[in-house]
């Protein structure tokens, strides 16, 4: 099994979906249609108290350029692109790891941490900061932080010099498989179709023959229109249901 795919099981399980047929009755009027202000220069929902959080959060930064540019060539080596899906970077990883260390602000110490720490190893060993060796020379260092030590139960880790830079890459390993399974591209990745119509052609016929039940046709070409189920509902500039 790919390291891609391994990823993705790990976030498969967690995704669930679900359609509730509650039945349908003619002559029922539509509900009238909230608009909402969209005035928001972000694609997600947000309330205005909200949308004040996260103004002051995009306002700020926290990592500087070396920071973001050594986290970009990371989270790449974490996940690069194939020919399945794009890379970290171009789901946006970089810039959601940017934002939870606003949101969070409890990562900025470990995280900023870790980024030093790699840089002194790199250093030490190659006499250059991470984001200035060569492929193979950031892949051995990382190799030496990518695979924790599996403990037995009750094992308590020995502390090692290279502890600091594990803990630190299994966080980063963590937050860039939330950022990217959670972007366009990931999503896209794991196949995730969301709640869509499917056809559900009923009961069949020999069955509600057997306890002598039949379909409604008034109520059928009311209620269920096969030839629309895929039809995407659009709304005009003033929230008013078009289709």
């Amino acid at each position: 099994m790919k390291r891609r795919d391994t990823l993705k099981t790990l976030f498969v399980g967690s995704i669930a979906g679900g359609a509730l047929l509650n039945g349908c009755k003619p002559d029922i009027k539509e509900p009238e249609i909230e608009v909402v202000d969209t005035a928001w220069p972000h694609d997600y929902g947000r309330t205005p108290e909200e949308k004040l959080v996260d103004e002051k959060l995009f306002a700020e930064q926290f990592f500087n350029e070396h920071e973001m540019e050594t986290l970009a060539i990371l989270v790449d080596i974490i996940l690069p692109a194939d020919e399945q899906s794009g890379s970290a970077t171009e789901a946006g990883v970089p810039d959601f790891l940017e934002f939870m260390m606003k949101d969070y602000e409890r990562l900025q110490l470990p995280m900023r941490g870790g980024l030093m720490w790699l840089d002194r190893a790199s250093n030490k060993r190659f006499q250059k900061e991470f984001k200035g060796l060569s492929e193979s020379q950031q892949i051995e260092i990382v190799e030496d932080i990518a695979y924790p030590p599996i403990l037995k139960p009750g094992e308590v880790p020995k502390l090692t010099e290279f502890s600091a830079g594990i803990a630190f890459f299994t966080q980063l390993r963590n937050l860039t498989m939330t950022g990217f399974f959670t972007s366009e591209i990931g999503i896209e990745a794991l196949g995730y179709q969301g709640n869509r119509p499917n056809v559900w052609e009923g009961v069949p016929q020999d069955v509600l023959d057997k306890h002598g039940l039949a379909y409604e046709e008034e109520w059928l070409a009311k209620c269920i229109n096969q030839d629309t189920r895929a039809t995407v509902a659009e709304w005009d500039e003033d929230g008013n249901l078009i289709n």
